[in-house]
């Protein structure tokens, strides 16, 4: 049985237009968040490209204690509050306890839950708990197989409203590799699917203090997952990446959003009709 997950007017899954998950890695400013979510609907209106907007309050897995984290819940949670009442789109942000997921709730569209702790059960389970739609990043030490049963643990207490996202696995030290099977075999297990093309070319750490990445990989490997039949990009932006706290190494730069888009359309409307004429 295919799934469909559906946020307000939106619906992600098979069937459907692909859509975009996208924003700046954190919270850094309400201007700098309010910005970017405008310049981003402009895009996706423009292009007719169903569009969630995401961000986080708080970033609890830097490697350096001198990392940018976040403004926190309550500051985070208004300032996104503000991005989906002036912009009309859904939001996504990631939570990493269970107490953070009611609260959460109230005002986003959809939970996160971080790929460093996708197996945390109970934190799983207080995110589905809300009844609110969830994205489950699979774990970079994660088969794509295996997320069948971490989306049960949802499913177990009645929510089946299941994102589940591709974000690359360790290859040795400092470094990740897509295996484009992973898409493909976590569709099969039902469930719409997500390829999160900037954090999938970060190297873990890579930087000493924090991770480095390859952004000039963006482009191909978000056309190679919607290729492979993906529901949805997840994409960290900025429209100013030099200056970014957090991710500045991996995020793609703003302007550069409309063109990769505009790409990525064309193909999954290609890719549709070659299944139809199959």
């Amino acid at each position: 049985m295919n799934r469909t997950v559906k946020v307000k007017e939106l619906s992600i899954g098979k069937g459907y237009h692909l859509a975009l998950i996208a924003g700046p890695c954190v919270i850094e400013s309400e201007s700098l968040i309010l910005e970017t979510a405008q310049k981003i609907k402009k895009i996706t209106d423009k292009l007719k490209f169903p569009f969630v907007f995401k961000s986080s309050y708080k970033k609890a897995n830097r490697l350096s204690i001198d990392s940018y984290s976040g403004p926190g819940m309550e500051k985070g949670l208004k300032i996104l509050e503000k991005v989906k009442r002036e912009n009309d789109v859904p939001v996504l942000t990631d939570i990493h306890s269970p107490d953070e997921a009611d609260p959460v709730s109230e005002v986003v569209d959809i939970i996160q839950i971080p790929a460093f702790l996708c197996r945390q059960t109970d934190l799983i389970l207080a995110a589905a708990k809300t009844g609110k739609a969830m994205n489950i990043k699979k774990g970079q030490f994660m088969a794509p197989e295996d997320m069948e049963q971490i989306a049960k643990k949802a499913e177990s207490v009645g929510n089946d409203q299941i994102l589940l996202t591709e974000r690359g696995s360790f290859f040795g030290y400092h470094n990740l590799v897509v295996d484009f099977r992973s898409l493909i075999i976590m569709s099969d297990l039902g469930y719409p699917v997500v390829f999160d093309a900037t954090h999938s070319l970060q190297l873990p750490g890579g930087d000493k203090i924090s991770s480095s990445g390859e952004p000039q990989f963006i482009f191909p490997l978000a056309r190679a997952a919607v290729a492979c039949g993906c529901d949805a990009l997840f994409i960290e932006t900025h429209p100013r990446v030099d200056e970014a706290l957090c991710d500045k190494t991996s995020m793609l730069p703003l302007e550069k959003l409309e063109e990769l888009l505009f790409q990525v359309k064309l193909l999954d409307e290609h890719r549709r009709t070659w299944l139809k004429e199959a």
